[in-house]
Order: structure tokens, then sequence, then C-alpha cells
């Protein structure tokens, strides 16, 4: 069964049962029905054009939905009768579709789960992981999401603020997580690019391309993590730098600055040092400034305090991190990092300990563990 395959074509299918009238939310159910039914049927069966076939099949869940419940014999006198069997139209309504999962009447949290659960093609386990929230929580929240716009017009936008969180975050799962939506986020984030005069869409763009840039240096042949000053920058895509740092200065010079902007701006930073030590902590530092200024998030705090480190030295790092709540993600590897630079290395072995044990990933759990061991290694030494 081609997985990857399902993805790519499940929001185009979604969308074409919207045009042709249904609701979104019984569009959506309709669509996951069709989608377990191919995972069935295919492996015996793969049919010529899965497209076709998958719109098919959702549409007739749709009707067979729509008749045999009472409530919806209004709906049902609106939709057009199965239309006959043929190739599915081409049109890719996937961005029309993150616009409308991004409508106004949504809370933004409630319209980013909705997009990765609906077109993104997230699980409601992986979303609820990503929130940390119960699994059930985060289903009833998406519930409540589909019934909000069940009744809004497909061609009603949302919020483009929103549609780029959106488009971060489906990145972001596919660049570090167990589903491959990196390049469909980049894909999108291009169309959206082409089609919005936006400094902030140019800003996610060279943001992501700077990203993905080094995706294939991130990890050892083995699976194990590759922190980002012991990569291999000559196998960093030259290519998707050059774009990226094209895109970003494109939209700083319109002197719009947004955080997206700034994130890249950190990013071309470090695509532009030959070595991990020719980096230009102190530059990396003054755009952390901007985007504490920007956002006030207590990530963006932590990732500056690392940066302090580098720039003015590991006390100053601690120091910068000591304003940083304890529950932010990775502040206990962040704290390890910074004293095994200052020398104190039997309080780094410990923290990195207490970092595995709060890792999220498997991958980031060996790589801390590891560095406790190397630092206990060494102390015995």
């Amino acid at each position: 069964m081609n997985e990857v395959l399902l993805r790519s074509l499940t929001p185009s299918v979604l969308g074409i049962l919207v045009r042709r009238g249904a609701d979104f939310a019984a569009a959506e159910d309709a669509v996951q029905d069709a989608l377990v039914e191919a995972i069935r049927v295919w492996p015996a069966e793969p049919p010529r054009d899965p497209k076709g076939w998958l719109v098919t099949v959702a549409w007739r869940r749709f009707l067979d939905a729509a008749r045999a419940d009472t409530a919806r014999r209004r709906r049902e006198d609106r939709v057009e009768e199965e239309p006959p069997p043929g190739p599915a139209p081409s049109v890719d309504d996937t961005l029309q579709l993150y616009f409308l999962c991004a409508h106004p009447s949504l809370t933004p949290s409630s319209a980013v789960a909705l997009t990765l659960r609906a077109v993104g093609g997230l699980t409601t386990r992986q979303i609820a992981q990503a929130y940390l929230v119960p699994e059930a929580t985060m289903a009833q929240r998406i519930s409540r999401a589909k019934r909000t716009v069940s009744g809004v017009r497909f061609d009603q936008p949302g919020d483009v603020a929103t549609v780029l969180r959106v488009l971060y975050l489906v990145f972001n799962e596919g660049y570090s997580g167990d589903v491959d939506l990196a390049a469909e986020a980049i894909r999108l984030t291009r169309r959206l690019f082409a089609a919005i005069d936006h400094p902030e869409v140019a800003g996610l763009l060279a943001l992501m391309l700077l990203h993905h840039a080094r995706h294939a240096t991130r990890t050892a042949p083995d699976g194990s993590l590759v922190p980002l000053a012991e990569q291999d920058r000559g196998r960093w895509d030259t290519g998707m730098i050059t774009e990226g740092v094209s895109v970003l200065q494109t939209a700083l010079a319109r002197d719009r600055l947004g955080e997206y902007q700034a994130q890249a701006a950190i990013a071309a930073l470090h695509a532009d040092a030959l070595t991990a030590a020719e980096t230009d902590w102190v530059q990396i530092v003054e755009w952390y400034d901007e985007l504490v200024r920007l956002t006030d998030s207590p990530v963006v705090r932590l990732n500056r305090a690392v940066a302090v480190g580098e720039a003015d030295g590991p006390r100053a790092g601690l120091a910068a991190l000591a304003a940083v709540p304890e529950s932010v993600p990775r502040r206990t590897a962040a704290a390890a990092y910074l004293h095994e630079r200052a020398g104190d290395l039997s309080t780094a072995a410990g923290l990195y300990v207490e970092a595995a044990h709060k890792a999220p990933s498997l991958a980031e759990r060996t790589h801390l563990t590891r560095q406790a061991v190397r630092l206990n290694t060494r102390d015995r030494a």
C-alpha cells in the first residue's frame, strides 16, 4: 500500500466532495471511509486511476450517509446525483482547503488541528502529541472544529497568519516526526507565495528551504541525531540555500519584519558559515532579540540563551536561561549543553540523563543518553 500516494490524494479528493455540495464534516468522514476501503482493496486490486477511485467511493459513502440521515434530507435535495465514472477533475483544492480550515470562526489551535487532520493527513494521535494533550481531548477538538465549518461556503478564505502556522507545523512534523510532510508543506507554501503578495509567506518559504537544505545531514546512517555543529556542510543542498536566501532578501527589503523572516535570517546565517566555528553568533543573538520582540515566546528565549552562550560564553548563556520557565521543552538539554561548555561536567551529565527522560522521540533520547555516557566516561578517565 502506497501511503504517500494516499496522503497526497486526500486533500484534492476532499476538495472535490466539498465543491459538489457536501459539507466539510460529512465530506471528511466520507474520505476517511474511502481511505480505509483503499487500504483493504488496493493491495489485491490496484486501480488504474487512484484519485478517481477515491472520489467515486467517497462520494458514494457521502450519499449513503446523507440518505440514511433524516436530518440531512434538505442537503440531499441540493446535492447532485452520483456523477458517471471517469477521470477525476485535475483541480488541486488543497490550498483552498487550508484557508477553509483557517476560518475566522475557529480558534487558531482548532484551525491548526483541523487542517493537520483533514488536509495534512496526520492522525489524531500525532496531533495530540504535538499539543501535549490526551488523544480523546484532541479528537473532541477536531470534531467541534469540523462541525463549525460545516456550513461555511468553500470560497470564504480564512486568516493568512493561521494558514502560515498550519504550514509551519506540517513542515516541522515532516522534518522531525514520523510522517514525511516536509516536501508537501514546501509545495503548498510555494503555491501560496505565488498567489499572495505577503512578506511573511516569503519568510516562511525561505525558512523551510533553508532548514530542508540540511535534511540529509541531520541523522547518521544508524538513525542517530547529528547536531548542527557536527553536520557535513558539504552535503547541504546549496540550490535550496541559494533560493531560500534570495526569497528572504526580497522579503526583508520590504521592511515589514515578521517572525518567519527573522527565523529564516537565523537559518541563513547558519547556512552562510563554512564551518561551525565561523558562525556569526553575535548577529544570531540580534535576530533572536527581534524574535523575542515579535513573539515573546519562551521557546525563542530558550534558543536565544543557547545563542548567547555561543556569542558571550556559557555563563552568560546560563544567566539568560534562568529566565526561561522550567516547563519549556528541551530546557534541560540546553542547560546540560551550557554546563558542559562551562566545564561543569558532572552537572552536565546529570542534566543530560534528566533531559533524556523528557525527550519526545527515541532518537533524541538516545542522543542525550550518549552525551551523558560520554561525559561520565571522561570524568572517570
